[in-house]
């Protein structure tokens, strides 16, 4: 495996010009935004195709007729999966009956592994190629699954570059095509309000961006804990500015009425993530797809996943991977190696991880002010996080990702076209 996307699928073999049906199964908002990139991509290829099934609201934009707009039920949690559950089933079911009334050349599914399982499974009862873009992170949390994949899913495209590796030693047809997140962010270069960015970055002081994440659960369980990490960093080193980035106005809402509580003097904005994330010389960031993005811009970020102490005795059982931020699992020599003891900086032979990160049930606030605090004071600390930051960028922050795929799906489809064409007699 390569783990360098540098001359992966250089050389494409040629536009396809044969009608098709693609149906795909998308459930999340970060799905709907790659399915979205992907299906341009294919039909700049082949503007004959015709793209069907769930999705979301980007995805029908980009030339999708939606069946049902999937992304409404983007759940967390297990207790939210089952009191939705009779209406995935109803979604499974006008699947089946459209594979039964439609000829259909390939299914696409991207990530939300419990609900496209079901639709892997129904899709190879009625022979269709599975195609799976964006591989659920079976390596991390459920590797018994594996199973589900080499029977239901005919081809894996990897976004991480150690998960090629990791599904083909298992038996699986996988292929490394790089993260969608980097097209995005090439996307966003062309809407970043560049003044807006430019008065944050003027504006005196160092300014630390607070990323709750996206979902009000998650902005539930972080803010509470970042705003205590505020009030230490803003004791230390009184000249520090903040900003919260919410995601929607509700969550800005919410995130104003703990402000207001804490005292503390933080501004928030509403759809301002990116030029925050680029405006700040550096971050508090919940876990998630975000440390990529602030991996593409360098900036030094730490990392607090605060759950319930049901959800981390859970997680702490169930999770296989060393860590739970993606830039750290690229960074790792050893990405499924698990310790005994969760990572800290001070920790005898931990690994120098670009992303300081905490999975907790407990006040780590302290020790999350301290990565800050340091970066903010210490030239040579934070110099050294943002080379280690810029050194892999520069080898997987490359945008292609949606392109290479379309390749991939598209050349697939039409070797095996070519194989099942009957001999003449």
């Amino acid at each position: 495996m390569s783990n360098n996307l540098t001359g992966i699928f250089n050389n494409p073999q040629g536009n396809n010009t044969f009608d098709m049906k693609i149906f795909f199964s998308v459930g999340e908002p970060s799905g709907d935004l790659h399915g979205s990139n992907l299906i341009r991509e294919m039909l700049h290829r082949d503007n004959s195709i015709e793209c069907v099934g769930f999705g979301g609201s980007l995805m029908e934009k980009a030339g999708c007729t939606l069946l049902f707009d999937l992304t409404q039920f983007a759940v967390m949690w297990f207790v939210k999966v089952l009191l939705n559950l009779h209406r995935f089933i109803g979604f499974a079911r006008q699947a089946e009956r459209y594979f039964k009334e439609n000829s259909i050349d390939a299914v696409v599914l991207i990530d939300y592994p419990g609900f496209n399982w079901v639709i892997a499974k129904k899709a190879k009862r009625h022979g269709i190629p599975v195609f799976y873009y964006g591989v659920p992170q079976l390596w991390a949390w459920a590797p018994w699954r594996i199973r589900k994949m080499r029977n239901r899913v005919d081809y894996a495209l990897c976004k991480l570059p150690f998960e090629e590796k990791w599904y083909r030693d298992r038996g699986c047809d996988a292929r490394f095509v790089g993260h969608p997140f980097f097209d995005e962010m090439e996307n966003q270069k062309q809407t970043i309000d560049q003044e807006f960015l430019t008065r944050r970055r003027e504006a005196p002081g160092k300014l630390v961006t607070l990323l709750p994440g996206s979902r009000q659960q998650e902005v539930e369980g972080q803010l509470k804990w970042f705003l205590k990490a505020v009030t230490t960093v803003q004791r230390k080193v009184p000249n520090t500015r903040f900003i919260i980035a919410s995601f929607n106005q509700s969550q800005a809402d919410y995130a104003s009425k703990l402000v207001a509580a804490s005292g503390l003097n933080i501004e928030i904005y509403v759809g301002r993530t990116p030029e925050l994330m680029q405006a700040a010389h550096c971050c508090l960031a919940c876990s998630g797809s975000v440390s990529l993005e602030l991996m593409y811009h360098r900036t030094p970020t730490v990392i607090l996943y605060h759950v319930n102490r049901f959800r981390y005795f859970l997680g702490n059982h169930l999770i296989r991977a060393r860590y739970i931020t993606l830039v750290n699992l690229i960074a790792s020599s050893n990405p499924f190696l698990r310790t005994k003891e969760a990572w800290h900086p001070n920790l005898p032979g931990g690994e120098d991880i670009p992303m300081p990160e905490y999975p907790t049930c407990t006040d780590k606030s302290s020790e999350i002010a301290e990565h800050l605090i340091q970066w903010l004071t210490d030239p040579q600390c934070f110099t050294h996080s943002v080379e280690q930051l810029g050194t892999l960028a520069s080898q997987y922050a490359i945008s292609g990702a949606s392109r290479r795929a379309a390749e991939f799906i598209l050349t697939a489809l039409a070797q095996d076209a070519i194989t099942n064409v009957p001999q003449a007699a």
